[in-house]
């Protein structure tokens, strides 16, 4: 993959060059604030940047913003957001284009080097990685949203892996279910959410969008 990282932390935007380097990515660009990471962007078309939330000058939510102006200039460039904070409304904003190619991990849920590879890479590829907590916290923040409040425990359950980035049969392994069982959940969720068979976007990735709090747009409008 070619990457660029914008994080203003030197020692973590240095350690995160390293281990992307030691498995064979190239690191285009490392940049401490959003406008060094819109230039980064704009200059070597990356396939996947590392954005921090909290950059300068105000420290409060300039990654997200600029990862807003990216995905909108740049919609063929993937976007993993890497924070120690989860900001809702602007990763809602972030989200509303269309959850393939962007990801959420915290900073201190990441359990090892090969997990968060693993999610850039899912990311950098067109799909997506959001960390559990993230998905909780949109989902209390939109939870009321058409179709959402009909979805049974297991239900959410299932939608939650799905903005995990999960496959069904990773969702099936994950509940230790059938994965005939995870069908007829998804079946059901896509029915309640009202994304019929004939939808001509991808229904995984709209129903992700609705849960997250999203507004998709359909044949309907």
């Amino acid at each position: 993959m070619r990457v660029v990282i914008a994080e203003d932390a030197a020692l973590l935007r240095e350690g995160l060059t390293r281990l992307l380097e030691d498995r064979g990515h190239a690191i285009c660009a490392a940049v401490s604030d959003g406008d060094g990471l819109l230039a980064a962007v704009a200059e070597h078309r990356p396939d996947v940047a590392v954005v921090d939330i909290r950059m300068p000058p105000t420290h409060t939510d300039e990654g997200l913003r600029a990862a807003l102006r990216m995905r909108h200039d740049f919609p063929g460039t993937g976007v993993l957001m890497f924070s120690q904070y989860i900001e809702t409304s602007y990763t809602a904003q972030l989200l509303e284009g269309g959850a393939a190619g962007v990801g959420y991990l915290l900073k201190d849920r990441v359990a090892n080097v090969a997990e968060f590879a693993a999610a850039l890479q899912r990311v950098a590829e067109g799909g997506t990685a959001l960390d559990p907590e993230v998905v909780s916290q949109l989902f209390r923040a939109s939870r009321q949203r058409g179709g959402l409040a009909t979805l049974t425990p297991r239900e959410r359950q299932v939608l939650a892996l799905m903005a995990e980035g999960r496959s069904n049969a990773g969702i099936a392994v994950e509940l230790v279910v059938s994965g005939g069982a995870v069908e007829k959940h998804v079946a059901s969720i896509f029915s309640k959410l009202g994304l019929p068979p004939g939808e001509s976007d991808n229904r995984r990735v709209l129903a992700v969008l609705r849960y997250l709090g999203g507004k998709p747009q359909t044949q309907d409008g």
